[in-house]
């Protein structure tokens, strides 16, 4: 599995990795089976959220990790209805419990809300990081502006990442959300990298002959090789609750994409004009 650093951290993070949203209304057992395989193949980067199920979907991977703890780079984030600096800790505290472990490597805050001064909220993070509790924290969900407020807020070198939805069929972070992060050393990672339910582009589509197109030589698979045209400037942690949806993904990391292959799909997946943050 391919890595790189992620943000300020020193430690290299596998560029695919695995997102969990929604685990909590899939089958216990396959979900179980579907992590312990994503770590055997690499994709070690784990992504939960105190909202994914209410703490379900928390409480799942903590039995799925137990005794592999140390072999995944686990991250989960807090509600901006916890932003306040006690609430922080304690909802940290109460993933960490779910999870059942000491510690998160990336804490993210959920997406920003109304009310909390970011200081409140980083100033947490920096007192979790100081505890062990965590060792880096991010951000979600934040466009340009919020981004150079939070840099202001925290200083450089501080956030490691941002969360955003980023899939072919919503290219817009490429106009200034991604070049920002790049210039100021903060990894994006995309979430919901094949679209919300039932966007991923169908084979008589346009844009599912190009995926094809495209993948035939490389004996890849329309979503392996969607993966990796976004993992080219981010990181991925598409949801995959079976065995065989983790292998296919992890598998895309060793494809590379030539020019021709680039332009192909920048034609059949235009980007489009600036539209804001996209939002599922």
């Amino acid at each position: 599995m391919i890595a790189r650093k992620l943000g300020p951290l020193d430690a290299e993070v596998p560029v695919i990795g695995l997102g969990t949203w929604q685990m909590e209304d899939d089958d216990e057992a396959d979900v179980v089976r579907a992590v312990h395989r994503a770590i055997e193949l690499g994709a070690t980067h784990v992504d939960t959220a105190e909202m994914y199920g209410s703490g379900r979907v928390e409480q799942i991977l903590g039995k799925a990790l137990a005794g592999k703890r140390d072999r995944v780079f686990l991250a989960s984030k807090v509600l901006p209805r916890n932003a306040e600096r006690d609430a922080v800790i304690r909802a940290c505290e109460r993933s960490l419990r779910r999870l059942d472990t000491d510690h998160l490597d990336l804490y993210v805050l959920h997406w920003r809300g109304s009310g909390v001064p970011l200081a409140e909220t980083f100033g947490a993070f920096e007192a979790l990081r100081a505890s062990g509790k965590i060792r880096a924290w991010g951000v979600s969900n934040f466009d340009v502006s919020d981004l150079a407020e939070a840099v202001g807020v925290a200083g450089p070198g501080k956030i490691a990442c941002n969360q955003v939805l980023y899939h072919l069929g919503d290219r817009t972070i490429e106009h200034d959300v991604i070049p920002w992060c790049e210039r100021h050393q903060i990894a994006v990672v995309a979430y919901s990298p094949f679209g919300s339910a039932g966007g991923f582009p169908s084979r008589s589509s346009p844009g599912g002959k190009a995926l094809a197109d495209v993948g035939k030589p490389l004996g890849a698979t329309a979503r392996q090789v969607a993966l990796a045209y976004l993992t080219r400037r981010a990181f991925a942690i598409p949801k995959a609750s079976r065995v065989e949806h983790v292998a296919e993904n992890t598998a895309a990391a060793a494809i590379t994409l030539d020019e021709v292959a680039i332009a192909r799909l920048d034609r059949a997946f235009p980007r489009g004009p600036w539209r804001g943050l996209p939002t599922l």
